[in-house]
């Protein structure tokens, strides 16, 4: 499944034709456009509002595609549906308030429209699977979760962190839900675009959502992570595409060999940091007796300094490696707090 339109409608022109040249290439896919822009400040294009709905419709009767739109309070709901527009999705600034989504949700009860919810701006699951289930119970079957990255101060490369663990989460725990991945606001710059396209359809994602714009350097929002329709087939072109399984039966033969060893070194691994605590343990005692700190910074500089390096000449990443350390580091100050303050 394929979402894609450009960030905000500016005009009916650039609405219709980008629908129409869409339409040509991803007959299937569903075309999106913002009519209402929530800013981060004033003064900055807000969207054109209930003008741009006629466009919407109009783009999709001459395209054949179905039109998607973002609501954000009953009023929008209200506008959208007197347009017939297909599609409404909720986006990040919403799903982060139940109050907000629950008002949307009550305004389309009894009326089976598909939904698309956004995670929440805060890496927060059971916010994002909240406003999920807030649709279903009031009659919504068509709800379909959007993962497009998590608000963070330092997300660089990236304009929104992937944060991947959350939305494998969800497919994990709702493997009924589809999922499709927002590459456009997790990457912020086209050129990641398609790096960050191959890694949802490896993690068996539903589908993408792409902004898509006939001039991308001269839009009102987000420029610079839209792209044309011809950049967009060459994205789509480029990805690798793969099953999520295979009736190769020396492929399973193989597979399950391989489990079978890292369930092994996982079952050694976890018995090393089962040691590895009773060790931490009887430090916290010997801290306590002698009422020392818990942390001691220059010991744990020397040891994230040397694993690191390490690591590295092993093929492991820095990122991993660092999460890992501090991970490990965490739990062992925890352990000794909790022996020193019994």
């Amino acid at each position: 499944m394929y979402v894609l339109g450009p960030c905000s409608a500016e005009s009916r022109e650039q609405v219709v034709e980008t629908a129409v040249s869409i339409a040509n290439h991803f007959p299937k896919s569903i075309f999106r456009a913002g009519i209402w822009k929530p800013r981060t400040r004033p003064g900055n294009f807000e969207g054109i509002g209930e003008l741009g709905l006629s466009w919407l419709r109009e783009a999709g009767d001459k395209s054949g595609l179905k039109v998607a739109t973002e609501v954000a309070n009953t009023r929008h709901v209200e506008l959208a549906l007197k347009n017939d527009i297909d599609v409404l999705w909720v986006g990040a600034r919403t799903t982060v308030n139940p109050f907000y989504v629950q008002e949307i949700a009550e305004a389309l009860k009894g009326m089976d429209i598909p939904i698309m919810v956004k995670n929440p701006l805060a890496p927060d699951f059971s916010l994002w699977l909240g406003a999920v289930e807030r649709f279903e119970k009031v009659g919504t079957s068509q709800v379909i979760a959007i993962h497009r990255g998590f608000h963070h101060y330092d997300s660089k490369p990236y304009r929104n962190l992937p944060q991947w663990e959350i939305p494998i989460q969800l497919m994990a725990e709702r493997p009924d839900l589809p999922i499709l991945c927002d590459i456009s606001h997790i990457g912020g710059d086209r050129a990641l675009l398609a790096g960050i396209a191959q890694k949802a359809m490896d993690l068996n994602m539903n589908g993408l959502h792409i902004e898509v714009h006939p001039d991308p350097a001269e839009a009102l929002s987000d420029s610079r992570q839209q792209i044309t329709t011809d950049q967009l087939l060459d994205l789509i072109s480029g990805i690798e595409w793969r099953e999520a399984t295979t009736d190769n039966q020396e492929f399973h033969q193989s597979l399950r060999h391989l489990r079978s060893e890292v369930d092994s070194i996982d079952q050694d691994v976890l018995k090393a940091f089962f040691r590895r605590m009773e060790s931490i343990s009887r430090i916290g005692a010997l801290k306590k007796k002698n009422k020392v700190t818990v942390l001691q910074v220059k010991r744990w500089k020397k040891i994230e300094d040397h694993y690191l390096t390490e690591g590295k000449a092993l093929g492991l990443s820095e990122e991993f490696l660092t999460k890992l350390l501090h991970i490990i580091h965490d739990e062992s100050m925890r352990i000794q707090h909790d022996i020193m303050n019994r």
